[in-house]
């Protein structure tokens, strides 16, 4: 279930954003639905409580969309991550926090009459994944992973189309390039930036 995006103005650098958000989730969604199997299979019991401590506290904060990021639960996704004991998933997604975190605010795809029930989606959707966790099903616990990242990523293309943006061939190319040479310059240890996470 997509939300019709709002029909309002959305600041240029805003917009320009949104090729390259809809790039990172579908990578988000290559990665974190294995992420979230992992955990399932491989978490601890102190672990699997935390996580649901954390869905809590992030999901009853419900703030005003106007006025949060629209992946403000990414740390959410970090401790599945980080649970899943694989260092290089939770080291890559923890590298991509400063180029996903801050992109556009909320209030972009949801309308403030709609916060009530959007965030109580959102809460459903992070339960089921935590519930799987908790069973250690990871079977169930990738399958609401992909469920709620693709909702999400439906959400930001809804609005993309919406405002008349498309991804062309080269800002896909460019965005990349520019990450990738981020991940290439010399790190503080001498190695590449890789070298904190890998």
């Amino acid at each position: 279930e997509t939300q019709a995006p709002r029909n309002f103005s959305i600041p240029d650098e805003a917009l320009r954003t949104l090729p390259e958000t809809i790039a990172l989730l579908e990578l988000r969604l290559s990665v974190e639905v294995e992420s979230a199997g992992l955990c399932a299979e491989r978490r601890t019991d102190a672990e699997a409580n935390d996580i649901r401590a954390l869905m809590e506290q992030v999901d009853a904060q419900q703030a005003d969309p106007a006025v949060v990021q629209i992946h403000y639960d990414y740390d959410f996704h970090l401790a599945i991550a980080k649970a899943a004991r694989n260092e290089f998933i939770h080291g890559f997604l923890s590298y991509l926090r400063p180029m996903i975190v801050p992109r556009f605010q909320l209030g972009y795809v949801v309308e403030p009459a709609l916060k009530d029930s959007y965030y109580a989606r959102i809460h459903n959707e992070h339960k089921a994944i935590v519930d799987a966790i908790e069973r250690q099903d990871g079977r169930a616990a990738r399958q609401a992973m992909r469920k709620h990242l693709h909702n999400s990523l439906g959400r930001v293309r809804a609005l993309a189309r919406a405002s008349g943006v498309a991804a062309t061939d080269a800002e896909q190319k460019a965005a990349a390039a520019s990450l990738f040479a981020d991940m290439k310059r010399p790190g503080p240890t001498g190695g590449t930036g890789l070298g904190k996470w890998i």
